[in-house]
């Protein structure tokens, strides 16, 4: 039974827990760990207060805290007794930490939970970032020693298990997976009849659930979240009761045999009688080869793993899960299911414990997915007072808009040509692709750099560096650079028009037919940028930025406060060059922000926290879907978003930062039109 804190102001002990900063009055003699746990304070246990497990560690904080009006000292703890000393010489127990099951309150005290990797640990730390996940997995562990059966106390050895489970955990009304029923008696008497169950308590049912078995102590259980994109998998392997990722690793989506782009994918389904089977199992294959690999990284059985949580795109999603996609690819682009899913992993061929248990986030519309939630999860407009922007940028582009009052989703149909398609001299982004670009305002000469190379394209060593991959072609964020930089120095007008007066000035500048090119780099592979490659970048962000503006607008708002790039895309493209393109709108550069894999955290802070996974399920209920084809102002902005950075709507914030040229009116062949060219605007 766990002690309550204490309504008796004047004499019971004051105990703050850090770094949560929760505090209550206890009665002494209470144990620190029932302090923790009746103030919500999540201290992990597996032995059930039998100081075996060690993964109740805390330590003291010595001194007079006076911002909190407590004096802290060791003295106000229970010496070390005879549990601690067992465990500390059988295992180590380091300098200033104590086994809060074995450590009773005796003063005030500030109680420091540690919150390193190897033990208890209750945070992940996100790269380059500040987040914490609070620890609040779905699957508890917890050890029990029974009684010997009894001729004279028939009941069964199953039953007195869950007797047990009840009296020392307060676990009631459990279920057990039904391949654990025949392996139960055999597991307690290989234990002894001493045995940790693992508990899973965020079933369809309930109900909690045994999901595992094991005899003796186990002192260790893992999970997976992985986001299943078009292009790529990525995994991460965490540990359920510290919280630490012991392992990360990706692998490109064998998918991609089957078609580039989702809709081709969707198109081999329609026109293949085997087409979904062939690409459902495709992934899956994927899946347990990345479990593999993460899994031997990490020194982990793939049988330790419990738990898993997916996210992926709509049509990745259904695949996933062995449904057709093919009414994703046509109006009204309707789901099959659109909540959050859960299955028995082995359900769906996963190869880890057979009582592993496999969560979906849900998805929020046809063309907003399970990714899209996992990375409004990740982000939180839906928790914070300003307006954000969060936009993951792929052939589909997956837009969301709000704050903590209303948030608004849509799709927007960007096309391929950001990922390197449709693009004259386009790849994908790998070693030899051109990623960043820079183009002289007077000589018109560029440098740029290599994926694969740190050197600058002008910097000495750059050409035996680069011999080694080659330059091969130019990546989806080069694209977006050198467009903008083509706009920053004249050589395209405002409409994308490349100026063939140019040719006088820089010999980069070449004929192509009716129109012009720009010669970025002459070597074994000849890179140019054409004008055909300039309008597709125009056709992508222009239907981009169509559906932000129409988020916008049902927001009632004509600017945003924080922009969130999301997706690997999303890492690699420089903020400012994608508001001189148009592809996002005005806003203070500083507020623009790269997130990586968003959906990957979204799926992570699932898989740690169970309570995440109420709250995505809560908000995309909340989330209001906004159709762009249906839209009858889709057009009009697409029209005005195809000048740079547009036709209509003006950018205070991105002048304050860069020198916007004077705009120019021209033909498509390159020469100027009426009006010729006009004074500078005041934006």
């Amino acid at each position: 039974m766990l002690n309550v804190p204490s309504k008796d102001e004047k004499n019971d002990p004051l105990v703050l827990f850090m770094p949560s900063g929760k505090r209550g009055r206890f009665p002494v003699g209470t144990p620190i760990l029932d302090a923790a746990r009746s103030l919500g304070v999540y201290v992990e246990s597996v032995c059930g207060g039998r100081a075996t497990c060690g993964r109740c560690q805390v330590s003291v904080q010595e001194g007079n805290f006076a911002k909190h009006k407590i004096v802290s000292s060791s003295d106000h703890i229970s010496p070390i007794g005879p549990k601690e000393q067992r465990y500390a010489s059988v295992r180590e127990l380091p300098d200033g930490r104590r086994l809060s099951c074995s450590s009773q309150i005796l003063g005030d005290l500030v109680i420091d939970v540690p919150q390193d990797t190897v033990i208890n640990a209750q945070v992940v730390r996100k790269a380059a970032s500040d987040r914490v996940i609070e620890r609040n997995a779905a699957v508890q562990l917890c050890y029990v020693e029974i009684d010997e059966p009894d001729m004279h106390k028939p009941l069964g050895d199953l039953d007195r298990m869950k007797a047990v489970l009840e009296k020392d955990w307060g676990w009631k009304d459990l279920l057990i997976a039904p391949h654990l029923i025949p392996q139960v008696q055999g597991i307690l008497r290989k234990g002894n009849w001493a045995v940790t169950a693992a508990i899973h308590r965020d079933m369809d049912s309930s109900r909690p659930f045994i999901v595992a078995l094991w005899p003796g102590l186990k002192n260790e259980a893992y999970g997976v979240a992985c986001d299943i994109g078009s292009t790529t998998i990525a995994m991460h392997l965490v540990s359920l009761l510290s919280g630490r990722i012991v392992a990360s690793s990706g692998t490109s989506n064998p998918q991609i045999r089957f078609g580039e782009d989702l809709m081709s994918r969707v198109s081999y389904v329609m026109m293949n009688p085997d087409g979904r089977e062939a690409m459902t199992k495709a992934v899956r294959e994927a899946l347990n080869g990345l479990i593999g690999k993460v899994c031997a990284e990490g020194e982990v059985d793939r049988h330790d793993i419990l738990d898993m949580v997916v996210v992926a795109n709509p049509i990745m999603h259904h695949l996933f899960l062995g449904i057709d996609p093919t009414e994703l690819g046509q109006a009204p682009f309707a789901l099959a299911v659109s909540g959050a899913l859960q299955y028995w992993a082995h359900e769906i061929d996963i190869e880890v414990n057979r009582g592993a248990r496999l969560y979906m986030l849900p998805c929020i519309a046809g063309h907003v997915g399970a990714d899209a939630a996992g990375a409004t999860l990740s982000e939180g407009p839906h928790r914070q007072d300003k307006m954000m922007l969060l936009v993951d940028v792929g052939t589909n582009a997956e837009i969301v808009l709000g704050n903590r009052e209303r948030v608004v989703a849509a799709s927007s149909p960007t096309g391929p040509a950001f990922e390197g398609a449709e693009i004259s001299s386009g790849q994908r982004a790998a070693p030899g692709a051109i990623e960043r670009v820079r183009i002289d305002p007077e000589t018109l000469e560029p440098r740029f750099r290599v994926i694969g190379v740190d050197k600058w394209s002008n910097e000495e060593g750059f050409a035996e560096a680069a011999a080694a991959v080659g330059v091969t072609g130019i990546c989806g964020s080069a694209i977006i650079e050198v467009v903008a930089e083509m706009y920053l120095t004249g050589i395209i007008s405002q409409d994308g028009v490349v100026d063939g007066a140019m040719v006088a000035k820089s010999p980069r500048i070449i004929p192509n037919g009716r129109t012009f090119s720009y010669l970025l780099h002459e070597g074994e592979q000849r890179i140019t940028v054409t004008q055909n490659d300039i309008r597709a970048i125009q056709l992508a962000k222009s239907a981009l930025y169509a559906g932000i503006k129409l988020l916008m607008e049902k927001q009632g708002v004509d600017h945003v406060d924080t922009i969130r790039f999301a997706g690997a895309f999303g890492s690699f493209i420089d903020p400012k060059y994608a508001m001189v393109l148009g592809l996002i709108p005005d806003c203070d550069l500083t507020e623009v922000k790269a997130v990586g894999n968003a959906a990957g955290t979204g799926a992570l802070m699932a898989l740690l926290n169970r309570g995440h996974r109420r709250e995505i399920e809560q908000t995309v209920r909340k989330i209001e879907k906004i159709e762009t084809a249906l839209e009858s102002k889709f057009q009009e902005h697409f029209v005005n978003a195809m000048a740079m950075p547009n036709k209509v709507d003006a950018f205070p914030k991105l002048a304050e930062v860069v020198t916007l040229p004077a705009r120019k009116s021209l033909t498509d062949d390159g020469g100027e039109g009426s009006g010729r060219r006009r004074r500078r605007s005041r934006e």
